[in-house]
């Protein structure tokens, strides 16, 4: 199995190797791949040093699978090039979630809708996969009307140079800028640029994207997504309005029984999902699950991830898995 990771020196690509080693992919090669400035850097995989080549070297060695974390332009570019080759691409950019002939998956929710014929496999986006993760078992019970969902999305959902901002900004240095303003004792009401609706791109992703996943194209979703000064971890507050009345109890046991799924929800102890305990996880942790008193058949919960595996990296893995799994590479 010739794996190729692309973007390999980037912060979700670092984090794909770790994830690759950690849940013993069976890689049998592995090819580090960046843009030609990283060409000749080395990274560490398994112990051993591996260089970094190029986009058309990797391209020539044709890998059973290619997992992708280098930008939407570099995927536009470079995934038709690996599929031609043979190659399954799994994209963690968003340039190809919303095409209609491109598979957006989940594993938990949506593999099987895989096939031996599907070289181009989308990742979704990281506030969207762990938002999926909690609502996918309860629309299925309840099924979901509509969402309103507020993110409290970290930095590390930016990249480096935005991690490297806010710890510069908490030291008191002077450095690049990730962001327009300041986000350390900050909170930025942005992420993705501005649609003519008002909305941002990223808000319209988790409303496109829920809909595809879950194959239920007429939940309502509206979402507010904004930057907080978290090094690393994702949060949401979800509302969410059911077609069927709930018990809690109930809620409580579907969500605890959802593989992938963690429930932390003991408010006498108080005991809730933190961005600091999803750290360095691949579950996806819940709780203050409770009633929306001012509406029928609503819940209110909390839902914590780390952006950069679950939202990114082990997803993408995950997906090379089933696709293992079910011999279709």
């Amino acid at each position: 199995m010739k794996v190729a990771v692309v973007g390999a020196t980037g912060m979700v690509g670092q984090v794909m190797l770790k994830v690759l080693e950690e849940r013993n992919f069976p890689v049998t090669e592995l090819l580090a791949v960046a843009t030609e400035k990283s060409v000749g850097k080395e990274i560490q995989f398994k112990g051993k040093a591996i260089k970094v080549i190029s986009m058309a070297d990797a391209v020539s060695q044709k890998p059973q699978i290619a997992m992708f974390s280098a930008g939407g332009n570099t995927s536009l570019e470079w995934a038709p090039r690996f599929a031609e080759a043979g190659t399954t691409v799994i994209d963690n950019s968003s340039a190809w979630r919303m095409h209609a002939d491109m598979k957006l998956i989940v594993p938990e929710i949506n593999a099987d809708v895989l096939t031996r014929d599907d070289k181009i496999i989308a990742n979704p986006n990281c506030s969207t996969i762990q938002m999926v993760m909690a609502l996918n078992p309860l629309h299925k019970k309840y099924q979901i009307h509509r969402v309103v969902v507020s993110t409290y999305q970290s930095v590390s959902g930016t990249g480096k140079k935005a991690v490297e901002q806010l710890m510069n900004e908490r030291k008191g240095i002077s450095g690049e800028m990730a962001y327009k303003y300041q986000i350390d004792l900050n909170v930025l009401p942005q992420i993705d640029v501005f649609l003519e609706s008002g909305y941002t791109k990223e808000e319209m992703k988790m409303l496109n994207e829920t809909r595809k996943i879950m194959r239920a194209p007429n939940i309502r979703l509206t979402a507010t997504t904004v930057r907080v000064p978290v090094k690393g971890g994702h949060s949401e507050s979800v509302n969410v309005e059911f077609a069927k009345d709930f018990d809690l109890k109930e809620v409580r046991n579907i969500l605890s029984s959802t593989p992938g799924v963690v429930l932390v929800d003991d408010i006498a102890n108080s005991a809730y999902p933190m961005p600091l305990d999803a750290e360095g996880k691949d579950e996806v942790f819940v709780g203050r699950l409770r009633r929306d008193e001012s509406q029928d058949n609503t819940l209110n919960m909390w839902i914590v991830a780390d952006n950069l595996r679950k939202g990114a990296a082990t997803n993408a893995v995950q997906i090379g898995e089933y696709l293992v799994a079910k011999g279709l590479v």
